[in-house]
């Protein structure tokens, strides 16, 4: 992830961070969901972007 906080989209739309949390924030944003959201779908799934998604119906 990138410093550059003027950045609100994951920087690798693939793999999702969840130790990263700037990289959460800006996941939680663009798939609508909360934190703890995304890292029970992470632990359900895995990291793969396209799986959280389609395991938080988005």
């Amino acid at each position: 992830m990138t410093d550059n906080k003027k950045i609100t989209h994951p920087l690798d739309a693939k793999r999702i961070d969840i130790n990263d949390p700037a990289e959460v924030r800006n996941w939680c944003k663009a798939l609508s969901c909360s934190e703890k959201e995304l890292k029970a779908a992470v632990k359900a799934v895995g990291t793969s972007g396209a799986a959280v998604r389609k395991h938080l119906g988005k």
